[in-house]
């Protein structure tokens, strides 16, 4: 097995990392020592990455609600008890407005969510007027519209999509005991496509619905080992909410946060790790702990799809207080 080496000490020791994963050596490397598994992430980090600089990206709900998949976890299901006012497609307007603003807090990446199984030829006109307007803003665009059929990836392509984002949510052993409606397989093959399309993957999952710590590192396993690991790996928190079967998934201890982070840095050196939903309940100091495992992104604005997320002024201070800048505040 071909391996890469990475400090391990201050004294200059070195570790030996496998270059192709598998579940026993990652499964090793999560449990390492929380001090030794920071340290080899901080160091990949830096071989990659400016480690004082944070991406961040917005994310508009630009259809919400009446999705037929029934993800355990999801407020927008239709299988779920949840009391959401369903809602059409956002116009052109707005969601330029949202873009332009998004742009004015520091965000470099529009994202676009919308609550449906797949998107029909109608709806993808639309929302290739969305990447265009998200664009002219000079910002990157991102959607996530759930799996694509043939034809579906190119068209986003010709539209100027520089990211496509579709978790895979978990391991695949974990997988059907949080969605019946579509497979892991599914998953991966909407990837595959996107790949194909020459558009940037986004893909990652979600800790603390009940999975045990081989499924975290299964997910990071399956991530990691695609022909080309994404190029951006959101991770997110759990948000238990009324009415779905999750709303009483206890949280995750805050350390496999941290570690779930750091393994996925280290197993994908020059990929985004980024912080995604649940930041609302995580402490200033679990950001810190996760900035410096490696999670170098994160999504800002008050809200994310229907949860809430932390305000941008309470954002700011935080990367101040810990010396940390936007990407976008390079120029200024």
């Amino acid at each position: 097995m071909n391996l890469q080496t990475v400090a391990s000490s201050g004294s200059g020791e070195t570790t030996s990392l496998p270059s192709a994963w598998t579940q026993e050596s990652a499964l090793s490397l999560f449990e390492s020592p929380l001090n030794d598994l920071l340290f080899q992430a901080q160091t990949v980090h830096r071989r990659h990455f400016d480690a004082n600089k944070i991406q961040a990206s917005a994310l508009l709900n630009v259809k919400t609600g009446g999705c037929s998949e029934d993800c355990a976890y999801c407020s927008q299901s239709i299988h779920h008890g949840v009391e959401l006012e369903r809602e059409s497609l956002l116009d052109i307007a707005e969601v330029t407005k949202a873009a332009r603003q998004a742009k004015d807090e520091g965000a470099t990446r529009f994202c676009m969510g919308a609550a449906w199984r797949s998107p029909n030829a109608s709806q993808m006109d639309l929302i290739a007027a969305m990447i265009g307007a998200v664009k002219e803003e000079g910002m990157e665009a991102c959607v996530t519209l759930g799996m694509l059929n043939d034809g579906q990836a190119e068209r986003l392509k010709e539209a100027g999509l520089d990211y496509y984002n579709h978790n895979i949510d978990t391991s695949e052993d974990f997988y059907g005991k949080i969605i019946s409606t579509r497979s892991f397989d599914d998953r991966l093959d909407t990837l595959a496509r996107v790949r194909e399309a020459g558009i940037n993957v986004c893909a990652g999952g979600i800790i603390g619905m009940g999975e045990a710590r081989a499924d975290r590192v299964g997910m990071l396993l399956t991530l990691a080992s695609l022909p080309e690991p994404p190029e951006s790996v959101p991770i997110n928190l759990l948000i238990p909410i009324a009415g779905t079967p999750l709303e009483n998934a206890a949280p995750p201890d805050i350390f496999e946060i941290v570690r779930t982070i750091a393994a996925a840095r280290i197993m994908m050196p020059a990929s985004y790790v980024r912080l995604s939903a649940g930041r609302e309940s995580m402490s200033d100091e679990l950001h810190a702990l996760c900035f410096m495992a490696g999670a170098n992104s994160m999504f800002i604005g008050d809200k994310l799809l229907t949860a809430a997320n932390p305000a941008g002024a309470h954002d700011r201070d935080l990367l101040e207080r810990l010396g940390l800048s936007l990407e976008a505040d390079e120029g200024e």
